[in-house]
């Protein structure tokens, strides 16, 4: 269902005759553009289940900064490529730099206060949790 809604809008409606005249061009942004923000939502939803799912503080945070910092650029990868070379790609560009920035050096100033703060990881065999519907 993507591919025909990236070739319809590829489809020039200059010529109403016979054949098609199709923007070659456009085609390979919007499918470039689909396929990168498609996977940022991929790493961005797999950041969100490790959240859910992984035992302790640290991992959690593990997968949340790197999950969410690859997917987030991913995602502002595909806009830069869908507004074409516009001011607004230089703005994308930016916020993708100060995140690009910003994100990791966040997610260690949080676990290096978790440390001074003696949060102990878990250590040991983990057990992920059962799904009988007892509540435990």
């Amino acid at each position: 269902m993507m591919m025909s809604l990236i070739l319809a809008a590829a489809v020039s409606s200059a010529d109403q005759g016979a054949s098609l005249n199709i923007d070659w061009l456009g085609l390979i942004r919007a499918s470039l553009s689909c396929a990168s923000i498609l996977t940022g939502i991929f790493f961005v939803m797999a950041g969100t289940l490790g959240v859910l799912r992984l035992p302790d503080f640290y991992t959690r945070l593990h997968a949340a900064g790197m999950t969410d910092t690859l997917g987030a650029e991913l995602v502002i990868l595909g806009l830069i490529i869908q507004s074409g070379f516009t001011q607004m790609s230089l703005k994308l560009l930016l916020v993708a730099f100060f995140l690009l920035l910003t994100s990791p050096t966040a997610t260690h100033a949080i676990a290096n206060a978790a440390y001074k703060a003696k949060l102990k990881p878990k250590l040991g065999k983990y057990t992920a949790p059962s799904i009988d519907g007892d509540g435990s």
